[in-house]
């Protein structure tokens, strides 16, 4: 059963400063952060460097690998192409932002059992672009689930063992019977 996807927040005007940088609000895996940032600072430099949230990668910095992917407002987006004021008044979430209470979120805990991993590099945007399959379709075929993930590139995996992860993570995300 697929679910709803979030509605996007309105669109907000950034305030620009003298020196020129712009004031932005951005709820970042649940907490509110307002920094000034100049308009040509891309998010995930925002993610990285501002925030300290190391988790979201660079690995090409022309939209080609995914590294980078980051869900903003529910959808994956690739943070190396997008500049942070276009980020303004809206959600994002990290690879840090997936557990809870301590606990690894179920499609992390798929990798890790269903060795979808092996650097590790690419892990935390195939995760979140997998995620954002899973949230509307939790039982995906392996068709849809290589189409999810095709933005983002894996040099150590061959892919077999990210799909059968994925495949995991969507039954153990279905809601039990009963």
């Amino acid at each position: 059963m697929a679910t709803k996807r979030k509605k996007a927040s309105p669109k907000r005007k950034s305030v620009r400063s003298e020196n020129g940088s712009h004031m932005i609000t951005v709820a970042v895996n649940g907490r509110k952060f307002t920094r000034a940032v100049e308009p040509r600072v891309l998010l995930v430099d925002f993610i990285r460097d501002d925030l300290r949230l190391t988790g979201t990668h660079v690995g090409c910095d022309t939209s080609h690998c995914g590294a980078c992917t980051v869900l903003l407002d529910g959808r994956a987006v690739k943070s190396c192409t997008m500049l942070a004021v276009q980020a303004d008044g809206r959600e994002i979430t990290t690879i840090e932002g997936l557990s809870e209470h301590g606990r690894l979120h179920p499609i992390q805990e798929a990798f890790k059992a269903h060795h979808g991993l092996q650097c590790g590099f690419c892990t935390p945007g195939v995760v979140l672009a997998a995620l954002e399959l899973l949230r509307v379709e939790n039982a995906p075929s392996e068709d849809r689930i290589r189409t999810a993930i095709s933005g983002n590139i894996c040099r150590c995996t061959g892919y077999q063992g990210i799909v059968d992860s994925v495949a995991a993570a969507g039954e153990m995300m279905r809601p039990r019977k009963g």
